[in-house]
């Protein structure tokens, strides 16, 4: 059967020769539609009735979120390109997902190239789900993302001060990628009127994001602490598509021992098939974060309804994530709420079993001293709080806790039930 070509060449110098050979290139090659620029290709790509997309690196618009498009549309993208442009532009043409490029000096060559690429089509690393390989990159940093249900729980508290404490193990990235509203550089007193975010994102989308790159759009706010700045306004959430976001952090994991998230609360997905459509998704930050992440952090508060909603989130969190290992934090926890620590931890591995649960005592005038002066706890002076996310930061990076303090873990729940 004929393989069905989308040409989109921009007027490219080799478009008439290719169109000449597409037509006669016999039983295996069909020439199906010319489009006239990128919004038509997507267009006629999601009929389902091309295999190919033949594109040009001038085509208006060609970038990683429009290529990842054709490939959720079944189609396989083949470039063609003066070697000069192939030889300069490579790295990029890799980050932007193109797998199949073609000289046109070569077009000779073009029927059995758009064979090849149809043989080939299909989701990109970026859209297809995550695998066991994908998480296992070699040399590459950890990803711990932290999350919480709604509410305010301490979250970002607790995303800034895991950080923190884990830059004092080597470099650590903090990336703010709450789409609701991210208020990391508040916490830190950053002035952040260029989203870090948004920069990257456009880096990425457009195939220029490397860890150079990626260094220079986040701030240094410490000895071996960068932080990526969220968004500015919380409905500039869509100008994050789910492929550069995925490249953020693969660069991120890339350049730090340890890269902290600090996601949105929202799990809920796209009915059926979570970001497969054209559209980006709210939520596809978050569910993005806690599918690649080695480490889930997981913070509700120690009150009753801080309870109640972080059971509702460990079984929501579940169903996205069943067979992750989750870290639960109970945050704000102080002794006139009337119940021990042992009933809590009884509570939550009522509904999976964490790899530890950990306590944060209630320090209200030490978490407002911090973001009064925009810096994190672990700047700020000892006191209880500082030292409960010092024992959370161990823990996280697989350390033995501090000789007589538990605060809260497994350990100690279970000495105490057996009492």
């Amino acid at each position: 059967m004929a393989v069905p070509v989308l040409v989109a060449a921009a007027g490219a110098g080799w478009e008439a020769e290719a169109l000449d050979v597409l037509a006669r290139g016999g039983p295996s090659v069909v020439l199906h539609k010319r489009c006239v620029d990128l919004a038509d290709l997507l267009a006629s790509a999601s009929t389902g009735l091309a295999s190919v997309a033949l594109v040009s690196p001038s085509l208006g618009g060609l970038d990683a979120d429009s290529v990842s498009g054709l490939h959720r549309a079944g189609l396989g993208v083949l470039l063609v390109a003066a070697d000069t442009e192939i030889a300069a532009e490579n790295g990029r043409l890799h980050r932007l997902g193109i797998r199949h490029v073609l000289e046109a000096a070569d077009l000779d060559r073009l029927p059995a190239a758009v064979r090849a690429a149809a043989d080939d089509a299909g989701p990109t690393r970026e859209d297809a789900p995550p695998t066991a390989a994908d998480a296992a990159v070699p040399g590459a940093g950890r990803l711990v993302a932290v999350w919480g249900p709604a509410g305010a729980p301490g979250r970002t508290t607790v995303a800034v001060g895991l950080a923190a404490e884990l830059a004092g193990r080597g470099e650590t990235f903090l990336v703010d990628a709450d789409p609701y509203g991210g208020t990391v550089a508040q916490h830190l007193g950053v002035l952040d009127e260029v989203s870090g975010l948004l920069a990257a994102a456009r880096a990425a989308n457009s195939g220029r994001l490397d860890g150079d790159a990626l260094a220079g759009y986040a701030r240094e706010v410490g000895t071996r602490l960068r932080v990526l700045t969220g968004l500015p306004r919380a409905d500039r959430w869509a100008e994050v598509r789910g492929s550069a976001f995925q490249e953020i952090l693969d660069v991120a994991t890339g350049l730090a021992t340890t890269v902290v998230v600090d996601v949105g609360f929202n799990l809920e997905q796209r009915a059926g098939e979570p970001f497969t459509g054209s559209a980006p998704h709210r939520n596809q930050m978050t569910l993005s974060a806690l599918e690649h992440a080695d480490e889930v952090v997981v913070v509700g508060a120690a009150d009753p309804v801080g309870l109640a909603r972080l059971a509702r989130g460990l079984v929501e969190l579940h169903d996205v994530l069943p067979s992750t290992g989750l870290r639960v934090v109970v945050n704000r926890n102080r002794p006139s709420l009337g119940w021990a620590e042992r009933d809590i931890v009884g509570m939550v591995e009522g509904f999976l079993t964490p790899r530890a649960v950990h306590f944060l005592p209630e320090d209200r005038a030490a978490a407002d001293r911090a973001l009064m002066a925009g810096r994190s706890l672990a700047e700020s002076g000892d006191c209880a709080l500082s030292r409960a996310l010092a024992d959370l930061a161990r823990a996280v990076a697989g350390e033995p806790a501090a000789p007589g303090r538990h605060h809260g873990g497994r350990r100690l729940a279970r000495r105490a039930r057996r009492r």
